[in-house]
């Protein structure tokens, strides 16, 4: 789409070109938004009738014009207003490209294309390409007319369980945190109740008329907090955002997301709770912390979940500059499992040859004979594929799963009702995914992908349960690393840590 800057009484707007006012008042000849000179956004006409669905859809966001469902000329009609404003999507700073939803300057992220849209060369990126292309000739969409009022529901939160005395101390800090516009890490171990920690915070952050968003790294993790979340607050709008969510274009003052997701947002959060903080992929996109910063107000409060922090958090709580609670016991109390070492020799090698290593074959066939399920986590999808292929002959039950597998949830769903036995997968499944009474193992740990904080949250899936807190933790592999040994004095030091 090509747009046009145009001057008004000394002050320049832009208009796309089926809506540019007399050529006399125009100062660009029409061209793509990214390169028009600096614009306004007209002031706000308050006697202006403005439509609260497009006040509801693009509140607290930045959306492209192929995102909104309404024709271009109610939109611009808004933008002559004052009710919304125009962004470019890619600008261009001492010869340098950015993405203003992103945030990516990565030359290598970009491409150059001949567009349709604005029949010319127009650049991309190529970043954020599944939210949907940002090129120099589409605008970024935001409202910036009366803020849309959040009520909270006379009753939210209805959930009456009992929290454990280190559950508890995290969560009246997280309550207290409410407003404050701090930073807070609660440092808890796999299986410590992280959610039911966080229910009181967001119960008073939502009783102030507050946005609320929890963001995560993954979907499986979005799907599985949804009803819980749902259920314990009833009445309040909750939206669950992931690629295919039904939810997308809803608004909620409760919203759960892959950190993706946030791209969306523009300065609506109040409370912020980012999930996993450690993990893959928040961990080394720079992009995924541009998005939770853009998608927070400037005094919003942040809190920080995990169970392996980072050194970079872990140091900036030695020094003071970010407050720290530590849980180092599960809800229910009891000890974490301490993973055991197993030499399994070249288990690639004979994987290759269509067999197992004997001592991997008889810990499948005991925990099929103790009808017992178990998480068996590989370094790679190749390698998941012919173990697969071999433990199929054993028991057609067994199945992987990946990242990029289409029938991904359907198999996770499986597992999870009890009907698959064995679930083979990579790193996809080592966070947030809890099945009651399950064992695990790791074939390969030496692989430089099970690093301490792998391990240790793979490690995590044991024990969950109050009502099955025992479980067999077993690291097969073909030498002892630093990091097996790392996660193992992790485990056990959280064991003989006192709540503080």
């Amino acid at each position: 789409m090509k747009f046009v800057a145009y001057s008004d009484h000394d002050h320049i707007f832009i208009a796309p070109i089926h809506y540019a006012p007399p050529k006399e008042q125009w100062c660009t000849p029409p061209t793509a938004i990214s390169k028009l000179p600096s614009f306004e956004t007209p002031l706000l006409n308050l006697q202006f009738p403005y439509s609260h669905d497009l006040q509801t859809t693009l509140s607290g966001k930045q959306l492209l014009l192929s995102e909104l469902s309404f024709d271009l000329d109610h939109i611009h009609h808004h933008y002559i207003h004052g009710y919304l404003a125009y962004h470019a999507g890619i600008t261009t700073e001492k010869g340098r490209t950015y993405c203003q939803r992103c945030g990516n300057d990565d030359p290598q992220l970009f491409a150059t294309y001949r567009c349709a849209r604005c029949d010319d060369m127009c650049t991309y990126c190529r970043n954020c390409l599944m939210l949907g292309r940002v090129s120099e000739c589409t605008p970024l969409v935001r409202w910036c007319g009366p803020e849309l009022k959040l009520h909270p529901p006379q009753k939210l939160l209805t959930w009456t369980g009992e929290l454990s005395t280190g559950q508890a101390r995290a969560s009246q800090a997280i309550r207290e945190a409410v407003g404050s516009g701090c930073e807070l890490l609660i440092w808890a171990v796999c299986g410590a109740g992280k959610t039911e920690v966080l229910f009181s915070g967001i119960e008073a952050a939502l009783r102030q008329g507050q946005a609320v968003a929890i963001a995560t790294p993954r979907t499986d993790v979005v799907i599985e907090l949804a009803p819980r979340l749902r259920s314990v607050f009833p009445d309040v709008g909750v939206i669950a955002l992931y690629g295919g969510s039904e939810d997308r274009g809803k608004q909620g003052q409760l919203v759960i997301a892959t950190t993706h997701q946030l791209m969306r947002y523009r300065e609506q959060f109040d409370f912020v709770v980012i999930d996993e903080v450690d993990a893959f992929p928040y961990s080394v996109d720079q992009s995924l912390t541009y998005a939770v910063s853009n998608a927070k107000k400037p005094q919003a409060t942040t809190v920080y979940l995990t169970a392996t922090p980072s050194p970079e958090l872990k140091r900036r709580v030695r020094k003071d500059e970010l407050a720290a609670i530590k849980i180092p016991r599960r809800y229910h109390g009891h000890p974490l499992p301490v993973p055991r070492f197993c030499w399994s020799g070249n288990w690639q090698k004979r994987l290759k040859k269509g067999k197992l290593p004997s001592i991997v074959r008889k810990w499948v066939e005991e925990k099929l004979a103790d009808n017992k399920q178990a998480f068996l986590f590989v370094p790679s999808v190749e390698a998941l594929q012919r173990l697969v292929d071999v433990l199929q002959k054993i028991d057609s039950r067994i199945i992987g799963v990946h990242a990029e597998d289409e029938e991904r949830r359907e198999k996770v769903a499986s597992f999870r009702e009890g009907r698959t036995p064995i679930l083979v997968t990579t790193t996809i499944l080592e966070r947030g995914v809890t099945v009651a009474n399950t064992d695990v193992a790791v074939l390969g740990a030496e692989e430089a992908i099970f690093t301490e904080s792998a391990l240790v949250q793979i490690s995590g899936r044991v024990g969950r349960s109050a009502n099955h807190p025992r479980g067999d933790v077993l690291f097969f592999h073909y030498g002892k690393t630093k990091a097996m040994v790392e996660a193992r004095a992790h485990i056990v030091a959280m064991n003989d840590a006192e709540v503080r």
